[in-house]
């Protein structure tokens, strides 16, 4: 069985000051949207990653971004011939503004229904206002969605065959996740893993940080669960930002796996 992993977020290093030095000109810099494996699809931009995962009874949608980025991932996803909206989900990596401000686009233009980790669902139904580290930065503020669906901890999302889990691994927010899935493509099984975000951002207080006191306990759970999940093969895209990491993608998209044996 091999197991592939793609980051939802921007690498540490990439986010550490960005709350305060306005958008990243990547964000919004398209990129070809491309086939990673079988039924999953890269539909994001440059620098912020969006997943598309078709099933015959609608599509799931992983990460809405900034709100100016749905064109471009709804351009993205008509390129690879689906409809937008056939989206009938919409999940997301963790509740910061560069990766669901868009959701509640999103949720206008598909009807999709809209599901959070339950640590996390305060902050997104206040628009990022009850943030423990961005809540008075207006910038990091966005538009409110509400959340159809609250989940926890090792809870599945179905659609048309397709599973996927939600595993909290917090500390960047409360309640970020990373979402496994099983892909069928050229005979082989894949063991799909889509990391949230475990950066320690630029600010954050890993010790008697009243706003969130289990933080660093929090961290140390994340790494806990993300060593559990053990690492065959990683993929990367040339010019495209896994998590801020550089790999390999041509103009059309087609994307070149790199052997790593171990864990994450």
């Amino acid at each position: 069985m091999l197991k592939l992993i793609f980051y939802a977020g921007l690498m540490s290093g990439c986010t550490a000051g960005l709350f305060g030095a306005g958008n990243p000109r990547n964000w919004s810099e398209p990129f070809p949207p491309h086939r990673i494996a079988n039924n999953v699809y890269y539909v994001g931009t440059r620098g912020l990653s969006s997943y598309l995962i078709t099933t015959p009874d609608g599509h799931i949608l992983i990460n809405s971004s900034l709100e100016r980025s749905v064109p471009a991932i709804r351009t993205s996803v008509e390129k690879l011939g689906f409809k937008f909206s056939d989206i009938k989900i919409l999940l997301v990596s963790h509740a910061h503004w560069d990766h669901n401000a868009g959701s509640a686009l999103v949720k206008e233009l598909t009807g999709a229904k809209y599901m959070v980790m339950t640590q996390d669902v305060a902050v997104t139904e206040s628009g990022g206002r009850a943030d423990f580290q961005y809540g008075n930065v207006e910038s990091a503020h966005y538009r409110i969605a509400k959340v159809d669906r609250s989940l926890n901890d090792g809870d599945e999302v179905t659609l048309g065959g397709v599973t996927l889990t939600a595993h909290l691994t917090p500390g960047h927010t409360k309640g970020c996740t990373t979402w496994t899935m099983k892909a069928q493509d050229g005979g082989k099984t894949y063991d799909i893993v889509i990391v949230g975000s475990v950066n320690v951002n630029a600010g954050y207080k890993l010790v008697n940080n009243a706003a969130y006191p289990q933080i660093a306990a929090d961290y140390e759970r994340a790494f806990r669960t993300l060593k559990s999940l053990h690492c065959d093969i990683s993929w990367r895209a040339r010019r495209l930002l896994w998590h801020g990491a550089e790999g390999r993608c041509d103009e059309a998209g087609r994307t070149e796996c790199v052997c790593r044996p171990g864990r994450i």
